[in-house]
């Protein structure tokens, strides 16, 4: 006869809990690492939760931060459940073997959602499968929107990322009870999350708190406190307000968070406009992060792997038939991206011979995602002084003009295919070998630091998953990236020389195909 386990208890520096265990996993949902960040702790950094007697159930997820649903366009592919509640600032563990003898690998997750959107209780980011394999996985819930990075005068900057800071000291201070190793923690986040790791890792205060990170689709940047500035502005006119932390405190949520969506309605990737991001504050950002971990010896330990998808961009434009709409767009388009990506006709101009049968949207898509995101990630590899790794997911999935898009590594990453919220990416029939290879490579790497390929050198490097055999290949982004270290500006550029005849790109370039692409809400980096 097998023996009943009972729940699993664990003590916190707050208080006890009590999780559950789910396929031989003990599960620990909604941990409290900071207070409820409203009433007097409304747009401030986070403080320690008040600490509670006897044993808090943990057993459910915990309440997640005010955020505005995805589009009807967006939410056809993406999941993003609510739990109400003002507790918003919690965590969740999932750990084979919890107590102190275990020391464990611990991998710490942060989802993406562009800042404004997602949470910890997304099904596909189930813990359980890097549980089964011997890793602590931990998943972090922080503020959003305007109550996270929204910019003002009279509060301090980037509190969402203060709860990251918070919830990983947490983690480095507390996993040990719960079996995992604070001297084996790996940091990996995807999209908005990989933004934030990128200013984890170059903040003073996180130095000594990660031993790895992964960055997926996201490079180390700072948002310009302009565009952060006009978003708050924006909505402070429509709410007929002063732009200050205090007028803001006073709004109800629900009118904060349409309002925050009409506003961030016309942002996107693709054509840029005023967007929340992480700024540089002077304190926990003390500079840009890409500047600090490539030109300074900011997390100069930390092993890093870093990739993105094949088809970045099409996550940005296949909702709501934008793919079509720049393509008929044409010159406009173009012009508007070269804008976008303040470079002259020699860049589409190459990608055009590169890539002689994609038509606009592909061009314009390709070249914004090499600006944003594989062009940073190509510095930052080139400039670490320890080992880095580089992947690119190249699996297309099943629904129709996805491709390899934006976000759809996730369920192959967490080996969670198998949950409907994979599928409405994925669709029907992904390959579970290839989330066998995937997942693997990430517990390889938290565990030894080696994910199993090649570090990045000279010959540039990359594992490809799902075009075929997995494999390396050396720089197959190459040619393309080289075109921004020669390209012209675009103000250098003659009328003459642009791309099918393009006016120059001028500043409003970008409001004109804003206007005539009637973009949908939610467009951003996921």
């Amino acid at each position: 006869m097998t023996a009943v386990q009972t729940d699993p208890v664990v003590s916190t520096p707050y208080g006890a809990v009590r999780g559950r265990y789910e396929d031989g996993v003990a599960v620990f949902r909604g941990i409290p690492y900071a207070a409820p960040p409203f009433g007097p702790h409304r747009f401030r950094p986070p403080v320690p939760p008040e600490p509670w007697d006897g044993v808090r159930e943990a057993a459910d997820f915990g309440p997640t931060p005010p955020k505005p649903p995805y589009s009807e366009a967006f939410a056809q592919y993406l999941s993003d459940p609510v739990v109400p509640g003002d507790d918003c600032l919690n965590l969740n563990v999932w750990t084979p073997e919890p107590g102190p003898a275990a020391r464990l690998p611990v991998m710490v997750w942060l989802h993406g959602g562009a800042l404004t959107r997602g949470s910890s209780g997304v099904p596909v980011y189930d813990g359980r499968p890097f549980a089964r394999d011997g890793v602590v996985l931990v998943s972090v819930n922080y503020r959003l929107g305007v109550e996270g990075y929204g910019y003002f005068p009279d509060a301090p900057a980037n509190p969402g990322l203060r709860d990251q800071l918070a919830a990983l000291e947490w983690v480095h201070t507390s996993i040990e009870a719960f079996g995992g190793d604070p001297g084996r923690i790996t940091l990996f986040g995807q999209s908005a999350g990989a933004i934030s790791i990128g200013a984890l890792l170059a903040a003073p205060q996180a130095q000594s708190l990660v031993r790895r990170a992964i960055l997926q689709s996201g490079p180390p940047e700072a948002a310009e406190r302009d565009k952060v500035r006009r978003m708050v502005r924006r909505m402070a006119n429509r709410l007929r307000i002063p732009a200050t932390a205090a007028a803001f405190a006073d709004v109800d949520r629900e009118l904060l968070l349409r309002t925050q969506a009409d506003v961030g309605r016309l942002s996107s990737p693709v054509v840029g406009g005023p967007a929340f991001g992480i700024v540089v504050d002077g304190d926990i950002v003390p500079q840009d992060p890409l500047e600090a971990l490539t030109e300074g010896d900011a997390a100069s330990g930390v092993d890093l792997m870093t990739g993105w998808t094949r088809d970045e961009y099409r996550l940005w434009l296949v909702p709501g038939g934008l793919l079509e709409r720049v393509d008929r767009l044409g010159a406009v388009a173009l012009a508007g991206a070269m804008a976008r990506c303040h470079v002259g006709a020699d860049v589409p101009r190459g990608y055009r011979a590169l890539h002689p049968e994609a038509g606009t949207a592909e061009i314009v898509g390709q070249m914004v995602t090499d600006h944003l995101l594989r062009g940073p990630l190509h510095r930052l590899a080139d400039a670490r002084p320890g080992s880095s790794y580089v992947y690119e997911f190249a699996w297309p999935s099943t629904l129709p003009d996805l491709g390899a898009c934006h976000a759809l590594e996730l369920g192959f990453v967490f080996d969670t295919g198998d949950v409907p919220e994979s599928r409405k990416l994925a669709g029907e029939g992904a390959p579970q070998e290839l989330a066998d290879e995937m997942h693997r490579a990430w517990v390889r790497f938290a565990v030894e630091g080696d994910p199993g390929w090649q570090t990045w050198d000279d010959s540039h490097p990359v594992r490809i998953f799902g075009d075929g055999e997995t494999r390396t290949a050396l720089g197959p982004r190459d040619p393309e990236l080289a075109l921004w270290t020669t390209a012209a500006p675009p103000e250098a550029m003659p009328t003459s020389a642009l791309a099918d005849g393009a006016p120059p790109p001028r500043g409003t370039e970008m409001r004109s195909v804003v206007r005539r692409l009637r973009l949908p809400g939610a467009v951003r980096r996921h």
